[in-house]
Parts: structure tokens; C-alpha cells; sequence
């Protein structure tokens, strides 16, 4: 590992943080929609007559939530197929 071309380290390394990304970048959405989902179906449960408040409220909540995991899906992509440090090893 010690003389380990530094091309392939960061490879490597960019492999390994984008594993980390996507994984971290879409549990923690999907864990968060679900307890937003529970929570809502709760307030309905209780109030149904504020229930096409919470259903809207919700949809537009779950678009948020969403777009952070299609933001981490992004850099991923381009940390995987757009790195710029990959350039300076594997010019040419």
C-alpha cells in the first residue's frame, strides 16, 4: 500500500466516498419520509378534517426529502465519472 500509484489511491478513495455517499445519501432520506408518512397518517387519523391539508403538506415535504437524495445520486455521478483530480494522474 505504501508505493501504491497515486492514481489508483484516489481512485480508490473516490470509490470508497461514493459508496459511503449513496448509502448514507439515501438511507437517511427514506428513514426521514417514513417517520414524515407516520406522522401524517397520525394528524389524519386524529383530525380527518384537516386531512387534504396534511396530504398536500406532505407530498410537497416528500419532494424535499427526495431531492436531497437525487442531489447525492448527482454528486456521486460525478465524483465516480467527472473527477477532476482523476485528470491530473491519467493524463494521456
Amino acid at each position: 500500500m505504501a508505493d501504491m500509484d497515486p492514481g489508483v489511491l484516489v481512485t480508490l478513495v473516490t470509490i470508497v466516498v461514493s459508496a459511503l455517499a449513496i448509502l448514507f445519501g439515501t438511507i437517511v432520506p427514506a428513514i426521514v419520509e417514513g417517520r414524515a408518512v407516520i406522522k401524517a397518517l397520525e394528524g389524519m387519523a386524529r383530525q380527518p378534517e384537516i386531512a387534504n391539508d396534511l396530504r398536500s403538506t406532505l407530498i410537497i415535504a416528500m419532494a424535499l426529502l427526495e431531492s436531497t437524495a437525487i442531489y447525492v445520486l448527482l454528486v456521486v455521478l460525478i465524483l465516480i465519472f467527472a473527477n477532476p483530480l482523476l485528470d491530473r494522474f491519467f493524463q494521456g
